[in-house]
């Protein structure tokens, strides 16, 4: 934990220096230090937090020699490398060069670029994008988003222009220079609820059938969509803890349910159950032979697990959250 100059926690990675700027500084998964200086602390905590992520989703990129074939073939005729567009090189990106990331994750990337970048530098070749047309992407932005969703927008940028340097689509990246200045809230600014507002919440809750998953969640601190792929083999009731392997979501616009590795590695973890936990696990077990069963429960779904590296299988028949209207998985919305 870094310190002020007051002696006051800061948080991991940040520290007061004795000309009173603010270090922000992390280890990148190459095992690289890296580390920037700031006038202000929120400055320091936004950019922290903006070059972990970036770190976390940076992946390797294959010589652009190995893919011009493929991305010539998908292009307009009679486009070539040098004339290639932004919306012609983020399609290939996103379908060749980052499709195993987290499905969140390339959502976030498309929904960016189809409402807020395209509109503006889609139909530029790549080579003539500059430094202005990105900061005019996030100055259009400024009115009508939160600072978060400008933010996504900077990285879902950034990275992909970062890709085409890599790969000599272009020589310089466009956005050297530019930067978003709508503040974002940190990570250390969440508030979390007290132990009062949680007993009001769940007061009101109770009048749910979501209550036992409500509960859950605030004993566990589990995701949404680790709770609703939970199933009974990653409850020990022996060892009274939670094992959190894997998630569990609803695709919308495929009308199919999609299992999936937790979000990141550190996130595969087991949990220590309270009792409280236990009491409405307990409950849920108890109930189970009760609650209505789809047929489509009777499916088996495939998953990466990141740590292994292995295919592995959910069935849903096992899953703790059943729906009691449609006696299908609960979507993700529901909760929402």
């Amino acid at each position: 934990m870094g310190k002020n100059l007051k002696g006051k926690d800061l948080g991991a990675g940040l520290y007061q220096r004795k000309d009173g700027r603010y270090s922000a500084r992390f280890v990148s998964k190459t095992g690289k230090r890296k580390e920037k200086y700031f006038n202000t602390l929120s400055e320091a905590r936004v950019w922290l937090e903006d070059a972990k992520s970036h770190d976390r989703n940076e992946v390797e990129l294959a010589p652009f020699e190995l893919v011009a074939e493929s991305i010539m073939k998908d292009m307009p005729a009679p486009s070539t490398l040098s004339e290639i567009t932004v919306d012609e090189w983020f399609e290939f990106w996103l379908d060749n060069i980052v499709p195993h990331l987290a499905y969140n994750t390339l959502r976030n990337y498309r929904d960016r670029y189809r409402m807020n970048i395209s509109p503006v530098i889609g139909r530029l070749r790549m080579r003539d994008v500059r430094p202005m047309h990105c900061k005019k992407v996030l100055f259009d932005m400024e009115k009508d988003y939160a600072g978060s969703t400008i933010r996504q927008t900077y990285i879902t940028m950034g990275t992909m222009f970062k890709a085409a340097k890599m790969n000599d689509v272009i020589s310089k990246h466009p956005m050297d220079g530019v930067m978003y200045t709508k503040a974002v809230r940190a990570k250390n600014d969440i508030r979390y609820l007290t132990e009062e507002e949680q007993e009001r919440f769940l007061q009101v809750a109770k009048r749910s059938h979501n209550y036992r998953a409500y509960a859950l969640i605030l004993e566990t601190g589990l995701r949404t969509g680790e709770m609703i792929g939970l199933t009974w083999d990653a409850v020990d009731f022996k060892h009274r803890t939670l094992t959190v392997n894997k998630t569990l979501e609803y695709r919308h616009s495929r009308g199919t349910w999609m299992a999936g590795p937790p979000k990141t590695i550190a996130s595969y973890r087991t949990i220590p159950l309270t009792n409280k936990a236990i009491d409405i696990l307990r409950d849920l077990q108890e109930r189970r032979p009760f609650i209505k069963q789809s047929p489509d429960l009777s499916q088996t779904l495939e998953y990466m697990n990141r740590m292994s590296g292995e295919m592995e299988t959910l069935c849903m028949k096992d899953l703790v959250f059943i729906n009691y209207r449609t006696g299908m998985p609960a979507k993700n919305s529901s909760y929402d």
